[in-house]
């Protein structure tokens, strides 16, 4: 099923599909705790509704025999779990050592100046949100920022605002991993 974007919409997304409820079910029967299956049932409700909803979360907690609570700590515990909705292209940029020292600051500030946007917001029209994150593995290339599934490491304000250009004049392929992603590879 297909990332669903920030439209907009004030509409509250349903809970789990039956589709998705029967794939829980059947994930929760492989371990010994039904609870351990919690992530992968956060991942059907962002796949389905393109970010963790309240009613995703108590068909989750209801399923695995789980408190809404216990379900939400978990939710947001992980950055990789979004509980409002995000743009088409979701921009992270890497905020530990490694590439805090390469530069990440400045580029975080570069994104907000650009989009017009602060760390946590989405812009109006709904096609960049933009986050920090912890670690996106490739310290090695510092700044590194991860956009959707894409990887763009070493990152210059430069290349940035070639990427957004593009990204303003194309729309994001829809894949069946729930993320829009643009380009190939990484770079």
């Amino acid at each position: 099923m297909a990332h669903t974007p920030y439209n907009g919409s004030s509409q509250r997304p349903a809970g789990l599909s039956e589709a998705a409820r029967l794939e829980l079910i059947e994930t929760a029967k492989r371990y010994p705790i039904k609870r351990s299956a919690v992530l992968h049932g956060l991942r059907l409700v962002q796949r389905e509704a393109g970010f963790v909803t309240e009613a995703g979360m108590r068909d989750v907690a209801s399923l695995l025999e789980m408190t809404p609570h216990e379900v939400y700590d978990v939710a947001t515990f992980y950055t990789l779990f979004h509980l409002r909705p995000k743009g088409e292209y979701l921009i992270q940029v890497c905020r530990t050592l490694p590439c805090a020292l390469g530069g990440a600051e400045s580029l975080l500030s570069h994104l907000e100046q650009r989009l017009g946007i602060r760390e946590g917001q989405t812009t109006p029209d709904g096609k960049f949100t933009l986050v920090t994150v912890e670690c996106l593995a490739a310290c090695g290339k510092a700044p590194v920022m991860q956009v959707n599934d894409d990887y763009h490491e070493a990152v210059t304000t430069e290349q940035v605002d070639r990427l957004i250009e593009q990204w303003h004049r194309t729309p994001p392929v829809q894949d069946a991993g729930n993320a829009s992603t643009r380009g190939k590879g990484r770079g």
